[in-house]
């Protein structure tokens, strides 16, 4: 097994700390959208304003998990770089291999949330469709 470096952690640590971001940037519209989709709700109780609710509640769960395990798979980056500068090689491996995993996990369920969301302008879209062949 070859040796880990400061510098191979640290190349992942970037990429989830922008990662991080991207999932921040998606949580922060999601409540925005929450806002508004309640208010709409609240006006009409329509069953499309109702689907789109129950697919943002899964989205922000969804989201909410990436960001839980990219921040233990930043943590677990972190622990390795200490683990290297301790001298603890076999257990630095190991720390970053579970990283690693936690990060794969963390993109997977981003492309189901990516998934979710392209249902959710589906179902918007529907719609428009609906109040377009009612008027034809």
């Amino acid at each position: 097994m070859q040796e880990l470096t400061l510098i191979t952690p640290t190349f992942l640590f970037s990429a989830i700390s922008l990662l991080l971001l991207a999932y921040t940037n998606r949580f922060l519209s999601y409540a925005q959208l929450v806002r508004t989709l309640k208010d709409k709700y609240m006006e009409d109780h329509s069953a499309l304003t109702h689907a789109q609710i129950m697919n943002i509640r899964k989205r922000i769960l969804l989201t909410k998990n990436m960001q839980l395990i990219g921040v233990a798979s930043l943590l677990l980056c972190v622990a390795t770089m200490f683990f290297i500068y301790i001298g603890l090689q076999t257990l630095s491996v190991y720390t970053f291999g579970i990283a690693l995993v936690f990060l794969i996990i963390s993109l997977s369920l981003s492309v189901m949330e990516i998934r979710i969301s392209a249902n959710s302008l589906i179902i918007y879209l529907s719609d428009m469709e609906v109040t377009r062949k009612e008027k034809v």
